[in-house]
């Protein structure tokens, strides 16, 4: 009986330790099973990840390649009239003149006139004539059009003369708004609310304003009855009320501060066959508040440099002038003020200037990367300074940036170190063609700028 009872609990023990070990083997089945499913899991997300990533890196690269092909391509290409003149702009795609601007339908018939831009290609156009041309990729997909204005060929005299200029705001240009102290000790601003940052003051109770001090003694006359004003804000004219209040020294104040103009030293770029002239490269701006300033009226004047203070990485440089404002300083009027420089119209003394030989304009798929020049005073007398033309942006959103360049000459980089202040409208030549003005100099390396296409300067 002991025996039998042994063996009964041998036979126990050994069949608790088969479904112990197959409640093992369950659980580890169910262990392995669920790593399986995890690993499955995390294989079928990193698959999923990296598919994500290869449409996102394939998206973004097809953008960037759509972009930089976009803008190879011009959006306005100039021919010169009765010239042949050869395009290579080397994109792989075809163009299709389709319309002559001023009429209704095209004169061309469909498909007649197709354009390889991958290759060279050479045109001459008739004078007065701007036509259309469609872009397509693969001959089939729209891709950009193009404008072709047909310009008459010109010889520009390069200046790079130092010139003083002096502009009147058309009305008062709003700098700002701010809080003044009242007799009472309270802080006050009348028309926090009524003008803004930019605006332009045109008159003044229906009368118009003539400049800063006229507009302070309109406003302590009326003792503090409510004005109104009639400002230009955009393209919109507004007309708005305002109540002066006293300050603290009892006069009575809007809470604004205006400007009536604004000088500066810049270069002459060039002068044409009759006695026109174009400055700066870019327009003049409010130094507070950036705005373009609407020109009522402007003059330039003789100025000599006084002092050069070097550029340094970090650092821009500037020219000082010496301006005199006096009658028999002047060199001529200015009527315009743009993003493309400043124009207006020279008298004797600055026609005498214009010492150097006349050049042809140089169109911007003309211009080549590598050597050209450009010609600007910094020592007394205008002079032909190395530069080295590094990259050419036929379509740049900024129009006052499609040259980029490095001075190279080691004079000017002695004297200078490179591009500065004062310095913008120096005439760029390349090939003996008049190609542009210097704008900006790169903050972070006084060797290198900007500059914009003279036919830029010659649109407006």
């Amino acid at each position: 009986m002991i025996f039998m009872w042994k063996k009964t609990c041998g036979n126990r023990d050994i069949k608790q330790e088969n479904e112990a070990l197959r409640d093992q083997a369950g659980a580890d089945m169910v262990v392995l099973l669920a790593n399986w499913r995890k690993t499955r899991r995390r294989r079928r997300a990193c698959r999923y990840c990296l598919c994500t990533a290869l449409v996102c890196a394939s998206l973004i690269l097809g953008g960037m390649g759509y972009y930089n092909l976009y803008n190879q391509i011009p959006s306005v290409l100039r021919i010169k009239a009765d010239m042949e003149q050869t395009i290579d702009l080397g994109v792989p795609l075809t163009g299709e003149m389709v319309a002559v601007s001023g009429q209704d339908e095209s004169n061309i018939p469909t498909g007649a006139v197709h354009i390889d831009l991958s290759r060279q290609v050479t045109m001459k156009m008739g004078s007065d004539q701007s036509y259309q041309m469609n872009v397509k990729i693969f001959g089939i997909l729209p891709f950009k059009q193009v404008g072709i204005q047909v310009i008459r060929d010109q010889e520009l005299t390069p200046v790079g003369a130092p010139i003083g200029i002096y502009v009147k705001a058309d009305g008062l240009l709003v700098v700002g708004v701010g809080d003044f102290q009242g007799p009472d000790g309270i802080s006050y601003c009348p028309a926090k609310y009524a003008v803004k940052s930019g605006d332009y003051i045109l008159q003044f109770n229906g009368e118009p304003v003539t400049d800063k001090k006229d507009f302070v003694r309109r406003v302590e006359e009326c003792r503090g009855r409510e004005i109104t004003l009639r400002i230009r804000r955009g393209d919109e004219i507004l007309d708005v009320g305002v109540q002066p209040v006293q300050n603290s020294e009892q006069k009575y104040k809007l809470g604004i501060w205006i400007r009536d103009n604004a000088q500066g030293v810049g270069t002459m770029t060039y002068i044409d066959g009759d006695g026109n002239f174009g400055a700066l490269g870019h327009g003049i701006n409010d130094v507070d508040t950036s705005t373009l300033m609407n020109l009522d009226d402007g003059t330039l004047y003789q100025t000599e440099i006084i002092a050069i203070k070097k550029g340094r990485d970090g650092e821009p440089g500037e020219m000082t002038g010496m301006i005199v404002y006096s009658p028999e300083r002047i060199l001529g009027d200015i009527y315009y003020n743009g993003k493309e420089g400043i124009f207006g119209h020279c008298n004797e003394k600055a026609l005498a200037m214009g010492t150097e030989e006349a050049l042809p304009i140089g169109l911007k798929q003309d211009i080549q990367r590598g050597p050209a020049q450009i010609l600007c005073t910094v020592d007394g007398t205008p002079k032909y300074y190395d530069v080295e033309i590094t990259a050419v942006h036929l379509d740049h959103d900024n129009v006052n940036r499609g040259i980029e360049l490095e001075v190279t000459d080691p004079e000017l980089l002695a004297l200078t170190g490179g591009i500065i202040q004062g310095m913008s409208g120096a005439p760029i030549i390349q090939n003996r063609h008049l190609i542009g003005a210097v704008t900006h100099v790169l903050v972070q390396d006084a060797s290198r700028g900007y500059g914009i296409f003279i036919e830029n300067m010659l649109e407006h």
